[in-house]
């Protein structure tokens, strides 16, 4: 049987806040309940706003909560040379895009649909276009825009989702 390991990735922009430090808990229980390891993975790829102080404060607000991490700390930003080749490997293979939408087009985008009572979600606009892909740009994932992904959740058992709920997430800024 494998071993169950679960993570908390808080981002060291700040306190831990009660909804962090909930889902902590939880990660943290459901290994134990299964003999399995907890881990700490640091989303610090935020330069501008991550701080050293928050991840010490984090770490030392979970230690007061009785959750120990199983390992020493996972940095997200130790991992970003091989994440850069991954996602472009996904954009050469036709599995991803490159997108340069403007935080104001993504910020219209979202209150046309919120004003159209439409779930906010990215609408697909640089999908097809076959930009080339540059500095400031991100890299989305092409979803399946129909049929259904179906997924075993730990907890809740299986999950189906329609894929034309889903929107092209991003996978590198």
């Amino acid at each position: 049987m494998k071993e169950e390991i679960t993570r908390f990735a808080p981002s060291p922009t700040g306190h831990l806040h009660i909804g962090g430090a909930r889902t902590a808990l939880f990660s943290w229980l459901f290994a134990r309940s299964k003999k399995g390891k907890f881990l700490l993975r640091f989303e610090d790829t935020d330069k501008e706003r991550s701080k050293k102080e928050f991840e010490e404060s984090i770490i030392s607000s979970l230690s007061w909560l009785g959750i120990e991490p199983d390992e020493k700390p996972i940095y997200q930003s130790k991992n970003i040379k091989s994440h850069q080749k991954e996602a472009l490997n996904l954009l050469e293979s036709g599995k991803a895009y490159s997108c340069d939408c403007s935080p104001e087009q993504l910020s219209e985008m979202r209150e046309k649909q919120i004003k159209n009572k439409l779930q906010p979600k990215y609408d697909g606009l640089n999908r097809e276009k076959n930009i080339s892909h540059k500095e400031g740009n991100v890299i989305r994932f092409k979803m399946p825009q129909s049929g259904k992904t179906v997924f075993e959740d730990k907890i809740l058992g299986p999950i189906t989702v329609e894929n034309k709920e889903l929107d092209d997430f991003i996978i590198l800024r």
